[in-house]
Formats: structure tokens, C-alpha cells, sequence
């Protein structure tokens, strides 16, 4: 005989599971319908705003459980036949919205009326935006990155080759969503550690064209700024570079070498010699700041350690740095503004999608798992995709010389050798083309930025600015 008490609580457990798989479903078909939002104005900034920026959300993954919040800013030229570029910022786990006002977005803080205290830092225009010449997507990716959220914690889960899935996802649904751009030419683009993920969105994106995913991306190529490619180079590059710019000494410098066997990294417990060595070139190193040599090393990932300012001595600050003795740290405005209340509701931020926004989340459960994305790149160097790879001479983080390396194992061919690219008769950086010959598919162009520290964009805009429009328009840099 059956337990009668046994079915019925089985039964009201299998109504309760479909009840919640029924809401579930519900909620993530809703999310997945809600159309982009185009934002008239933002606080802080006067009027409306002279480009068109669209905000929302895509859902990726299973089930849709990944939501990748982004801001869209169609070109301020020619929308339709402009190129469209998707923008991913480094970290992992830091927010677009340091592309969109610090380097390649069409706003930037209004430092001199922007103060710590305001409620809302003041916006301007960009003079150097990249969108004067391209649409740009810019995402908050991986998921807990900026606006970025999952609905399931399983789903806040995240890794070098899933970012790069999430990213292809995002996009093959972002296309459906805007038709008018499927013709337009595509460009994958970022900095920093995007240097990883975008050779694997770039091949993701291949492969789906060769089996006929749909809709196809008209993908032209990719773009990357102060590349990390190894996660274990970097000692041995920022050795080297110290040396090269004056911050170790050639003796010091070729010592180590030597009893370290040329590998800073890989270091053997048992050799004392090269351990002191190391030890004597951190110390001579560790009050540069990394990111640019030639400026002040300062704290600006957090404002807790900041007291507040006011107008006047913000301002002060600000002038120091624009003569070179200042700190950047109106990396502190972001926080401010995107904590707002009212900066959320304009850019339609999902109630209690997220708790306080910070500019880079580094507590996101993320694993590293792609050690070097050489041969990523491999793969896709015989198919006809235009790229481009640029680096801030000033960065001792992620230097040129690590960007170098990494591009001279592809073993293309040198076209065109190390030359100087000018901006208004000035020198702006130095470029080297590869290519296996005049008519191969895969066209590269490496380039320095002259002065330009990590990310490049940031520390020289017209520089940079100058190089992606001649370089969209197939021109020499």
C-alpha cells in the first residue's frame, strides 16, 4: 500500500519545482525581450547629448543566466558604412565605462568643475573619441563586471575561453537586435588583459562564419592596446625594459641575467645568487609607477584611501598633474557618478541587478585559464583579417618589448620596418607592418605610442586618434 502522505508531499514538490522553473523561464524570457533604451541626456552633462548613446542589457549563456550590460555610440560621421567595433576593457573584472570616459568613449570627466564632493562629477565631450570615426559597443565583461550580473550564482562563474564564448554570444545577438550594421565592417577591439580573450572571441567568430552561424559577422579584424599575452612574462620583460629606459643599471641588469639564466620567472629556489639579484632590481623599481614611468606612482584603484576634496584643491591637483607633478586620481569621479541614483536610472540600470558599482572587480570568481594566447593568434593568421597592435612606450606593466616578443614568435615576415608616424610634425610613435607578402590575408601592424603609459589611449587621445582613423581607412599610420 502506498504512503498517501509520501505521494502528496511529492507531488507538491514536483507543482512547487515547476512553479519556480515556470517563473524562471518567465523572468529570463522577459529579460531577453527588453528592448534597448536610447538615452537622451546623462547627469552631469549639459543638454543633450550631440551623439546617440544606447544602453542595455544582452543575455548569454544557458539559459540566458549571464545579462552583459553595454553602452552603444553610433559614429558622430557616417553610421552607415563606418566601421562597428565592440570594446572590451582589462582586469578582468574592470568596467567599460574607463573606455567610454577615459580612452576611446566620446565623454570624458570635466576635471576643473568636478570636484570629490560633488554630487554629480561634470561630463564634456571628447574631442578624441574614436566614435568621431566608428560605432563603438563598449561591455561590461566577464559577468560581475561593471553593470554586468548573473541571475544564478553558479552563473557568476566565469573564465578566459567562457568570457570569450559570452562575448561571441553577446554579439551574434546584439547583430540580430541592430540588422543595419550586419553589412558594416567589425572589428574586435580592446586593452590590457583583453589582449587574452580577443584572439579566442576573433577565432570563435571565424569558426562560426565557416559553419554558417547565423547571422554572420562581417569581421575585418582586431585592435588591442598594451596587450597582456603571457601572465607569467611579465618579470621578465619589465627587467628588461627598466634597464633599457634607465631604472636598473647595465651592470645589475646583465648579472642578473646571467645567474638567473635569462629566465626571471622560473627561478630556482636553490639559487641565492639570482634571488638577491631580483631582490636588489624590485627594490630599485618598486616607488615607479608601472603603468607610466615618467608619472607619479599613486593609489587611485579605490576611494577609500582619499579624503575627500574640495573644488578649489581638486582643481589644484589637477593642474599639477596637467604640468606633469599630479596624480590620477579622478579615476575617483567614476565612483560617484555610476552610484548615483539618478545616473542609474538614466542609463537604465536594472533594479537591484547589482549592488555598489566599483571601476574594477577583482573579487569576481574568475579563472585564469588561458596561460599565453600565442597560438590563438597562430590560428588565425592565415585568414585575410586587418590588425592592429599598439603599446604606450611608457608601460613597464605590459611593455612593448613583451608585445614585440610574442609578435616576432608568429614568424610573419617584417614588410615594412621600425619607423616613426607623425601627428602635426611630430614624432607620435613608431610602427612595424608584417605580412607573409603584398597580397597575404593577415596584415599586422604593431606601433609604440610615444609617451603613452598603460592604457595608451588614455595618456595620448590625439596620438591614438589619429592612428585608429588612418588605420580603419587603410591608410599608413
Amino acid at each position: 500500500m502506498k504512503n498517501t502522505h509520501t505521494t502528496n508531499t511529492s507531488k507538491i514538490t514536483l507543482y512547487l519545482l515547476h512553479l519556480i522553473v515556470l517563473f524562471f523561464l518567465t523572468t529570463t524570457t522577459s529579460l531577453s525581450q527588453e528592448q534597448p533604451h536610447i538615452v537622451k541626456s546623462l547627469p552631469g552633462y549639459p543638454g543633450d547629448l550631440p551623439f546617440t548613446l544606447e544602453t542595455g542589457y544582452i543575455g548569454v549563456g544557458e539559459l540566458e543566466q549571464v545579462q552583459l550590460f553595454y553602452y552603444f555610440v553610433e559614429s558622430e560621421r557616417d553610421v552607415g558604412t563606418d566601421p562597428l567595433l565592440i570594446w572590451l576593457t582589462g582586469g578582468p573584472g574592470c568596467s567599460v565605462l574607463s573606455g567610454l570616459t577615459f580612452e576611446t568613449g566620446p565623454l570624458v570627466f570635466n576635471l576643473t568643475e568636478s570636484s570629490l564632493e560633488s554630487k554629480i562629477p561634470k561630463l564634456q565631450q571628447n574631442p578624441n573619441s574614436w566614435t568621431k570615426v566608428a560605432s563603438i559597443i563598449f561591455v561590461d565583461s566577464p559577468v560581475g563586471t561593471g553593470f554586468s550580473y548573473a541571475t544564478h550564482n553558479e552563473a557568476s562563474k566565469s573564465n578566459d575561453t567562457l568570457q570569450a564564448a559570452h562575448i561571441y554570444d553577446f554579439l551574434r545577438k546584439w547583430i540580430s537586435k541592430h540588422p543595419k550594421f550586419m553589412n558594416n565592417p567589425f572589428y574586435v577591439a580592446g586593452d590590457s588583459y583583453s589582449g587574452i580573450t580577443i584572439p579566442i572571441i576573433v577565432q570563435n567568430i571565424i569558426q562560426g562564419n565557416e559553419i554558417g552561424l547565423s547571422p554572420e559577422l562581417n569581421l575585418k579584424g582586431y585592435v588591442i592596446g598594451n596587450p597582456v599575452s603571457e601572465r607569467d612574462a611579465d618579470a621578465n620583460e619589465k627587467y628588461k625594459f627598466a634597464q633599457r629606459v634607465s631604472l636598473l643599471s647595465d651592470e645589475l641588469y646583465q648579472s642578473a641575467v646571467i645567474s638567473c639564466n635569462g629566465d626571471f620567472v622560473n627561478v630556482d629556489a636553490n639559487n641565492t645568487k639570482c634571488l638577491r639579484y631580483l631582490q636588489v632590481m624590485e627594490q630599485d623599481i618598486k616607488s615607479i609607477n608601472g603603468g607610466q614611468v615618467l608619472e607619479h606612482r599613486c593609489q587611485y584603484m579605490s576611494p577609500k584611501p582619499v579624503k575627500k576634496l574640495s573644488l578649489h584643491k581638486y582643481s589644484k591637483r589637477y593642474a599639477l598633474l596637467e604640468k606633469g607633478k599630479g596624480c590620477r586620481d579622478y579615476y575617483l569621479l567614476t565612483y560617484s557618478w555610476a552610484n548615483d541614483d539618478q545616473v542609474r536610472e538614466a542609463l537604465h540600470i536594472r533594479e537591484g541587478s547589482i549592488g555598489r558599482w566599483v571601476r574594477c572587480n577583482f573579487s569576481i570568481p574568475y579563472e585564469t585559464n588561458v596561460q599565453f594566447s600565442l597560438e590563438y593568434h597562430k590560428n588565425i593568421s592565415t585568414k585575410p583579417l586587418h590588425v592592429l597592435i599598439f603599446s604606450g612606450d611608457q608601460d613597464m606593466g605590459v611593455s612593448y618589448l613583451e608585445t614585440l616578443k610574442w609578435i616576432n614568435e608568429l614568424q610573419i615576415p617584417t614588410s615594412d620596418d621600425w619607423r616613426p608616424w607623425f601627428v602635426d610634425g611630430q614624432v607620435a610613435g613608431y610602427v612595424t607592418e608584417f605580412s607573409i607578402s603584398s597580397s597575404s590575408p593577415y596584415q599586422l601592424a604593431f606601433t609604440t605610442i610615444k609617451g603613452g603609459g598603460h592604457t595608451a589611449a588614455e595618456y595620448k587621445p590625439r596620438e591614438c586618434r589619429a592612428m585608429i582613423e588612418r588605420w580603419l581607412s587603410l591608410s599608413p599610420l
